[in-house]
């Protein structure tokens, strides 16, 4: 497994995924997420010289598409452009060699979960057909939401990426622990995700894994905000054990506020195990 930023390291020479990388590979970490979650904001030339400055140090990137995406509108052009916002951070996220691109697929509203998952199995299809049509080869990754509120349980990212060719799901640990109120936080439970995830889409999925892992402040309604992780609830160091267990391969994004710190943490304990 490789562990790394949610983000450019706060300790970055400067805020700028070039400084970045640079600075991911003199920690000792191995990968970086682009945050696109504010909107895609850098040029095609610049994406280029991301993709050449992570082979260069051998960071491997991936990216959070814009946080402004719900396929599951009452607004049918809202969700045309969450479509397009989708493809245009594949489109840029590609040029800097990223080979994922996660998102929060959609908002419930007071729909029907039977409703909600087809809208967002319809749309991502025509999000793969015309990433196919351009030429643009990435895996899309609905994520876990931390709010009962938001599309986005475990079992939903699954049949998503079941039904969408491409498709595999970015767990979010702490997501997962806020979204049900204080559950997914024991060695049972974490075996349990990962053994949804194999159960689901084979073990191919648990070798290319792409989690997020934070501490995280919840309520009865979920997700409030992000934590250091030993400021959290969140048993962390059962939930590496379980990483090892399975012998996973892929990419796990550290968002807590103290970025590298908590990476640097979880590589070590990972290693450790």
């Amino acid at each position: 497994m490789i562990f790394g930023t949610a983000g450019v390291p706060l300790s970055a020479k400067e805020q700028s995924s070039l400084e970045g990388i640079a600075r991911v590979r003199e920690l000792g970490l191995g990968c970086m997420e682009l945050e696109f979650v504010n909107g895609v904001r850098m040029s095609e030339k610049t994406a280029g010289r991301v993709g050449e400055r992570a082979r260069e140090f051998k960071v491997e990137l991936s990216a959070h598409g814009p946080y402004w995406i719900n396929l599951n509108s009452k607004d049918p052009e809202k969700i045309v452009v969450s479509r397009h916002r989708i493809v245009n951070a594949c489109e840029i996220a590609a040029l800097c060699g990223v080979h994922s691109v996660v998102f929060h697929a959609a908002f419930n509203h007071d729909d029907p979960p039977e409703t909600v998952m087809e809208r967002v199995v319809d749309n991502l299809l025509l999000v793969k057909s015309e990433l196919d049509e351009r030429g643009v080869a990435i895996t899309l990754r609905p994520e876990t939401t931390g709010k009962a509120t938001q599309f986005g349980s475990l079992e939903e990212v699954i049949e998503v990426s079941r039904r969408v060719p491409g498709a595999l799901p970015c767990i979010d640990f702490g997501h997962l622990h806020a979204r049900s109120v204080g559950a997914y936080n024991t060695i049972e439970e974490f075996r349990g995700v990962l053994n949804e995830l194999e159960k689901g889409l084979g073990r191919a999925a648990l070798d290319n894994v792409h989690f997020h892992v934070s501490g995280i402040n919840y309520g009865a309604k979920g997700e409030k905000n992000h934590l250091l992780l030993e400021e959290s609830d969140l048993d962390y160091r059962s939930m590496v054990k379980a990483f090892k267990e399975f012998d996973l391969k892929g990419l796990v994004i550290c968002e807590s506020p103290n970025i590298e710190t908590d990476a640097l943490k979880l590589q070590d304990l990972y290693t450790s195990y």
